[in-house]
Formats: structure tokens, sequence, C-alpha cells
């Protein structure tokens, strides 16, 4: 392995490998960590690989040891990588409150001072750390999937519907469905974008689905007992503008379910099965 990516951890998982890793990062010039679980058909050559984007206040290390997604991973043969939820570090731009600044990306690009020298995880998911990852891992670039969880799930649709040749399979935890519509997306798409409410929709899956057209099937699964559910997900918006557009969507409403990783390993296996099916098809 290049010594631009330093091992920070590897453990056996599975029959396969769990590590921790960072890297000096150009798009958001600074170090960043991520995780990376290689299934044990990795011994055999390049598997299939699932990019998981968690949510508000999280680094990759809550994927990593609370989702149990190892087991289901291993069992269909995918390697999933998770990464930080933003830039982090001495000459980091912040802010005091927790859906802002550091933990808080959101992942797009921001044109704004002073976020716009470090906050661009939109580049980096999309362009950086796929590149990094099928040079030092043994994954198949041309079978990638996306999934994530409420900002992360925001981040995956996005990065999916805007990037159909990059992640060919999609899903989702409780994500931010209509970003330009809740308290949590208004305020950090004008903090990092600036007011021109035009420049947002690039971010907003629900406007991306009403003015993009692929037959790539959206799974979501969204507790009932969530306590963000009616103001700041809105999963009915997505819903209703894959109806109008002929998207095809899985929204699996979970009753008694809340936003917290027990929701979340409660249903990974299917989301890693879901990816595994697209993305095993992709290679037969």
């Amino acid at each position: 392995m290049s010594a631009a990516v330093e091992t920070i951890s590897e453990a056996k998982s599975f029959g396969g490998v769990q590590g921790v890793y960072s890297h000096p990062a150009a798009s958001t010039a600074c170090t960043m960590r991520f995780s990376v679980y290689l299934p044990p058909q990795a011994e055999e050559g390049p598997v299939p690989v699932v990019y998981w984007l968690s949510g508000l206040t999280c680094t990759e290390d809550n994927f990593t040891t609370k989702a149990g997604a190892q087991r289901y991973a291993a069992e269909s043969g995918m390697a999933v990588v998770a990464p930080d939820t933003s830039p982090r570090g001495d000459g980091v731009a912040d802010d005091e409150a927790y859906d802002f600044g550091q933990g808080a990306g959101f992942y797009v690009n921001a044109t704004e001072e002073p976020w716009r020298a470090h906050y661009r995880m939109y580049d980096y998911v999309v362009e950086e750390l796929p590149a990094l990852i099928a040079t030092h891992f043994p994954v198949d670039p041309a079978r990638a999937g996306i999934m994530g969880h409420s900002m992360g799930g925001h981040g995956a649709l996005v990065c999916s519907l805007r990037n159909p040749e990059r992640f060919r399979s999609i899903s989702a935890f409780a994500p931010i469905c209509a970003p330009m519509r809740c308290p949590w997306g208004e305020k950090a798409l004008a903090g990092y974008l600036g007011p021109d409410r035009a420049a947002w929709t690039e971010y907003d899956a629900t406007e991306l689905v009403r003015g993009l057209r692929d037959d790539r099937a959206i799974l979501v699964d969204q507790g009932l007992a969530d306590g963000f559910l009616a103001e700041q997900l809105k999963p009915e918006l997505l819903e209703e503008a894959c109806r109008e557009a002929g998207r095809p969507l899985t929204l699996n409403r979970r009753a008694g379910y809340d936003h917290s990783y027990n929701f979340i390993a409660s249903f990974i296996g299917d989301h890693i099965r879901h990816h595994a099916a697209v993305l095993g098809a992709l290679g037969a």
C-alpha cells in the first residue's frame, strides 16, 4: 500500500478484514479517515463495493462498529467503504452547532467563506475517494453502489442521482429527502452555498428526481417512531417525486423504529443484499 494511505487498524472479521485508514485528501485539503471492510472473496480478486455515508455528528467509526454490516458483506462478497462526514483538523472552519461545520459536511461543495477551502465533500465522495479505493484495494469500480443514513442518506441519494455511471445502486436509511424544505437542509445549504436557492437544487434529491430520468431502483427504509420524520426527513416528498417521474422506489415504513443505529442494524442486511443483487448482476 502506498505511503499516502496510512493504516490505522486492521482486524479479522467474518473471514475478511475490517480496516481503518487515513490519507491526505486534495479535495478537502486535510487528512481524511475512512474504513474499509474487505470480504473473504477479495482474496480471489476484485469485488463489488458499496459506499456508506454517515449522518450528523458521526465519523467513520459509527457505522463500522454499530451497524453490523460485516456479516452481510461477507455473505454477499461486497466491500464496504465508510468515510468521515466532513473535513477536520487545525485550520478547518467549524461552528458551535452540531448541525453545521465539522461533523456536518452535508456532502456538498461549499462556495461560501470560510467553508469553501475545505468543505468539498461532494468531490471527495464522488471523485477522490473512489479513485483512492480502486488504486489501493481489490474492488471493481464498475460495480459500485452507495447508501447512507440521515444527512448521509441525503448525500447517497444526491451523489448517485447525479452520477449514475459511478454509483450503480442506491439506498438510504431515514434520508433528508428534501433539504430545501427542512430546517437542517435550509441552514446547511444557505451556509455552504449562499442565499441563491437555485444553486441548492443540485443537492436536493427530490428536485433531482424530478429533473433526471433513469430507471435505477431506490431503496429507502424509514422508521415511523423517528423523531425527525415530520420536520426534517419528509420521505413523502421523495415518494411523490418518484411517482411523478416514474422512478422505481421502495419506501419501507417501519413501525416502532427510531433514528438510531438499532434501526440501521435491523435492516442493514436488506440493504447489502439490495446492492449485491444489482452489482452482482452487472458482473454476470
